[in-house]
C-alpha cells in the first residue's frame, strides 16, 4: 500500500542573497511506491543542518550533484526502517546518512549507515557525524598540530568549531576561539575547555589575538572567512598551517569573500594554507567515530545539540545557522 509523505522541495537558488525561507522552499505531499526488491521504507526521525546546504542550493559546490528546482531538499537524517523487501537493514533498525527533507523515503540503503553507538542516537549527526568528522580531519589531516602549538578557531561556538578546540586540547595544544557575544565566549572557556575566547563584537579582533597569542598562531582553523580570516593571518607564527573549512561570512550574501589582504604573511612566515572536503577520508570514518566516541565517554569531549521540532519548521531551522541562533549542532525532530 503506497505511503503518503510530506516533502520540502527546492523552489529557488539563493545566489547573491540570503535564503528566503518563504519562497526558496515548497512543501509538497506525494505518494511513495512500495519498496521494490532490496528496498526499504524509512521513516525520518531527525534532520541535520549544515551551512554547506546554502552552497548546495546555489549550485556552487562542485563536490555534490547540482540541485534542480523541484528536487527534494538535500540533507542528512536519522531514520527508522519500518518495512523491508529484502533490504540491507532489518525492520526497527536506525540508520543515518543523506535522506533529504522528507517524512518517509524508499531506499536501497547503499548510502546509509546503521546507528551503532551507546551515545544518544542524535550523536551520529553531531559529534560522530559530519560535524565531528570535519573537525577531526581538518585539524589532524590538514592542520597537523603538535603539543604546545597555539590553535586559533573561528566560528568556535558552532558545532564544528567547538569540537576542534577540544580536540586541540586533547592533542596538548593551547586553544583560542573566536565567537560572537560574551555568552558564547563564556561557554567556550567554561564548557568547551578553550584557554581563551575572543568576542569579535567587542573591539579589534587583531588586537585580541595579539593579546591572547603573544607567540603567534601555529594552526588556524577557519570556519568564517572574510575579515576574520584576514585578522587571523596577521598573527601567524613561523611554519603556521591554515585550515580553510568554511566561510559562514559568505553564506548570507552568496558572494565569495574578498581574498585576505594578509596572505603574504604565508611567505614571510613560511606558512601553508589548504582547503579540504571531509569526504576525502570517508574510508577512515568508522575508526574516527570510535575515537570520538571514546573521548566523549571518558569526559574529554563535550558537545551541544540544538533540536527544534516539527517537519514544517525545516526551512526556519536551516535559517538559524545564518542568524547565529543555534547552539551547537542544529537538528530538527520530526
Amino acid at each position: 500500500m503506497p505511503t503518503t509523505t510530506r516533502q520540502w522541495l527546492l523552489n529557488g537558488h539563493p545566489r547573491g542573497r540570503p535564503i528566503d525561507i518563504a519562497n526558496d522552499f515548497r512543501l509538497a505531499t506525494t505518494e511513495l511506491p512500495d519498496p521494490g526488491p532490496g528496498q526499504m521504507l524509512l521513516k525520518t526521525l531527525y534532520l541535520g543542518f549544515d551551512p554547506a546546504q546554502k552552497g548546495w542550493m546555489e549550485n556552487i559546490a562542485d563536490y555534490v550533484a547540482p540541485m534542480a528546482i523541484g528536487d527534494v531538499m538535500r540533507g542528512s537524517g536519522i531514520c527508522e526502517v519500518v518495512a523491508s523487501n529484502g533490504g540491507r537493514f532489518a525492520v526497527g533498525d536506525l540508520v543515518f546518512g543523506t535522506t533529504g527533507w522528507t517524512e518517509y523515503l524508499v531506499s536501497d540503503g547503499k548510502e546509509l549507515t546503521r546507528v551503532e553507538t551507546t551515545l544518544p542516537p542524535t550523536a551520529v549527526l553531531s559529534v560522530l557525524g559530519t560535524t565531528g568528522l570535519t573537525a577531526w580531519c581538518g585539524l589532524f589531516k590538514v592542520g597537523k598540530p603538535v603539543a604546545g602549538d597555539t590553535v586559533l578557531v573561528s566560528g568556535a561556538a558552532g558545532a564544528t568549531g567547538s569540537i576542534v578546540g577540544q580536540l586541540a586540547k586533547i592533542a596538548g595544544c593551547r586553544a583560542i576561539g573566536i565567537a560572537g557575544g560574551q555568552e558564547k565566549c563564556d561557554w567556550l572557556v567554561r564548557e568547551a575547555g578553550y584557554d581563551g575566547a575572543i568576542d569579535y563584537k567587542a573591539g579589534s579582533v587583531r588586537d585580541q589575538i595579539k593579546e591572547l597569542c603573544p607567540r603567534g598562531v601555529d594552526v588556524i582553523y577557519d570556519n568564517v572567512g572574510g575579515k576574520i580570516l584576514n585578522d587571523m593571518l596577521s598573527q601567524i607564527a613561523t611554519g603556521a598551517r591554515v585550515v580553510i573549512c568554511g566561510g559562514i561570512s559568505r553564506y548570507e550574501t552568496g558572494t565569495l569573500p574578498a581574498g585576505p589582504e594578509n596572505y603574504f604573511n604565508l611567505v614571510f612566515r613560511r606558512g601553508t594554507m589548504a582547503g579540504f572536503i571531509v569526504l576525502d577520508w570517508a574510508s577512515e570514518f568508522p575508526a574516527i567515530r570510535k575515537r570520538l566516541e571514546a573521548f566523549v565517554k571518558d569526559g574529554r569531549l563535550t558537545y551541544q545539540e540544538d533540536i527544534q521540532h516539527g517537519f514544517e519548521n525545516a526551512p526556519a531551522t536551516l535559517q538559524r545557522l545564518f542568524s547565529g541562533q543555534n547552539r551547537g549542532k542544529q537538528m530538527l525532530r520530526l
